[in-house]
């Protein structure tokens, strides 16, 4: 640990609160990079020297102070920071008058520069973790699997814990923008309550965070209904936030350290699939409960093999103005295919179910008692844009 001016400045204002004569600060160099008396910032302090090779408190009078180059009366304590002494504070004034405050000081400034180390400590973490999540997610990642664990290690992190990848997609309410503190605090959210999720800030794009999210196996593969279940608590906290709202696409689950970017692949495009997925307004959505729209979604880029997919769709809306073909064939497909349950959420009779059925028979030329004739009208309306 090093003083710098940062950490001396608060130092010298802290205890300039308390009491009344001017706080010095030094560095290992004995050079005043701290002052209540700015004049004297950058002077090199014999006295601090002193109390530097010593170890000891070092009392300048005013006749010790001619003989000392930068130096006043006063008093001057070496700060100790793990059994090491890293500088010196000092106060001026006649050693009589300044010395019962120089344990106060001392004290100050010791405490202030423990809670600077820790902070940095908890910087280097944070910092570490989110560039292991980016390695992890990474595929083909620069480091192998015993560099992995090894960074792993020495960051305190469980890496045998088996993880799903999910992506946080971050938007901000009407009227507001997106600014860097609305990512900073979803962060907190995902990391407290401590869950011993790896968090990475702006890894996929300026409005998206990775999350490596611990789950629990068991015979029957890992447990939706949990993590369903902590996301919706995750969602709560953000409601309460008030000003931004979140999308979280979940990933599937794929053993070992390289499982984690398969799992970051299959949460990526769940993501980018999300407009065009049924239950597009969900704002959790699980690669799952989408395998097929996801999949197909990548066809997109593919022009005459989007063009194939959408061409019973095509000439079903030629000859169908209002919509009410489209609009049932996408009821029908989600019900699978159920006719009551169809006839149900339509609020429609039966009889003009079948009769609607058959109108799109017609006019799409295709069969729902063929499966693939029945899988192209699926494939048709989960291309469309």
């Amino acid at each position: 640990m090093q003083l710098n001016a940062t950490i001396a400045r608060q130092i010298v204002e802290r205890t300039m609160k308390i009491i009344k004569y001017s706080v010095n600060v030094m560095d290992e160099q004995g050079r005043i990079i701290g002052s209540g008396d700015t004049s004297r910032l950058n002077q090199r302090h014999e006295g601090a020297i002193l109390a530097l090779n010593d170890h000891r408190i070092v009392e300048i009078d005013d006749a010790t102070s001619k003989q000392l180059k930068g130096v006043k009366p006063g008093i001057n304590f070496p700060i100790i920071f793990q059994h090491k002494a890293i500088g010196v504070v000092g106060i001026s004034g006649e050693p009589d008058l300044v010395r019962n405050y120089g344990e106060l000081v001392k004290m100050t400034a010791e405490l202030i520069v423990e809670q600077a180390a820790l902070m940095a400590q908890v910087q280097w973490n944070k910092r570490h973790r989110e560039e292991l999540v980016l390695q992890l997610i990474e595929e083909g990642s620069e480091l192998n699997e015993n560099q992995l664990l090894s960074i792993a290690e020495r960051l305190g992190l469980d890496l045998a814990q088996p993880r799903i990848a999910a992506i946080v997609k971050v938007y901000p309410v009407k009227g507001k923008s997106l600014s860097l503190d609305h990512l900073q605090r979803l962060v907190h959210l995902l990391e407290y309550p401590e869950r011993d999720n790896l968090v990475g800030i702006a890894s996929v794009s300026m409005n998206e965070v990775v999350v490596l999210k611990p789950i629990t196996l068991s015979d029957n593969g890992w447990s939706r209904a949990l993590e369903q279940k902590r996301v919706n608590q995750l969602m709560k906290r953000v409601t309460k936030e008030g000003d931004f709202t979140i999308r979280i696409a979940l990933g599937d689950y794929f053993p070992s350290l390289q499982g984690l970017s398969q799992s970051f692949m299959t949460a990526k495009a769940t993501m980018e699939a999300s407009n065009t997925i049924n239950s597009q307004q969900d704002n959790v959505l699980f690669y799952q409960d989408h395998i097929l729209p996801v999949l197909l979604n990548g066809l997109k880029d593919d022009t005459w093999r989007q063009e194939q997919l959408l061409m019973p769709l095509v000439k079903l809306q030629q000859n169908d103005p209002r919509g009410v073909l489209i609009k049932t064939l996408k009821a029908f497909f989600v019900q699978n295919c159920d006719l009551a349950q169809t006839c149900e959420m339509l609020h429609i009779h039966r009889n003009t179910l079948r009769y609607r059925l058959e109108k799109i028979e017609q006019e799409t030329s295709l069969s729902f008692n063929n499966i693939s004739d029945k899988t192209r009208l699926y494939l048709s309306l989960l291309s469309q844009p």
